[in-house]
């Protein structure tokens, strides 16, 4: 994530931290759907307004790095070398949101959101943006020769693959077994 250089863009960003890590630590302690957006801004000191312009939704203050992970996956695309194939560019960067999320610490966040119909289903909406975002990046890439629909395929392989290996036994094992079809799928497009 960038820093912001300004002072006033240093307290946007400090203040979103803070809205952030309070619901988070609220949700945690007390259980997602037992806290509203008020006691989080209560407990934040900002108003309610002041939260719903840094995040859209209740659900938006779980994953706050969702801007974070979706840019990251387009850079994977169109910030890899000239010569560096897209593929194993898409594998490193799934492989590292994948341990990030698998990660000890991000274990009770993991179960929250799995326990949470409204998490999972704002977690499945905001992989298929992802995906959008990462088919876009593909697709503009100007030495490109696949289809426009080949291009939304290995985008969706590729997030999707992320959300398999985190249901899996040995994640890392998993992102590696899934890429190996993503490369024969690229190849064969």
């Amino acid at each position: 994530m960038t820093v912001p250089t300004g002072r006033r863009e240093r307290k946007k960003a400090a203040t979103r931290q803070k809205i952030a890590d309070t619901a988070l630590r609220l949700f945690l302690e007390r259980g997602y759907d037992a806290v509203g957006i008020r006691d989080v801004a209560a407990e934040a000191d900002v108003a309610v307004t002041t939260l719903f312009s840094h995040f859209a939704s209740k659900e938006a203050l779980v994953f706050e790095q969702d801007d974070d992970f979706e840019q990251r996956l387009t850079r994977a695309a169109t910030g890899r070398a000239p010569d560096e194939p897209l593929v194993p560019a898409l594998r490193r960067e799934v492989l590292a949101l994948v341990r990030h999320c698998t990660a000890d610490s991000a274990l009770p966040v993991r179960r929250m959101v799995e326990a949470s119909p409204a998490l999972r289903d704002y977690e499945e909406s905001m992989r298929l943006r992802h995906a959008d975002s990462l088919a876009t990046a593909i697709a503009a890439d100007p030495g490109r020769s696949r289809s426009a629909t080949a291009c939304r395929a290995i985008a969706r392989f590729a997030v999707d693959a992320y959300s398999l290996a985190l249901g899996a036994a040995d994640p890392d094992a998993a992102v590696d077994e899934i890429f190996r079809m993503v490369e024969a799928a690229w190849e064969a497009a």
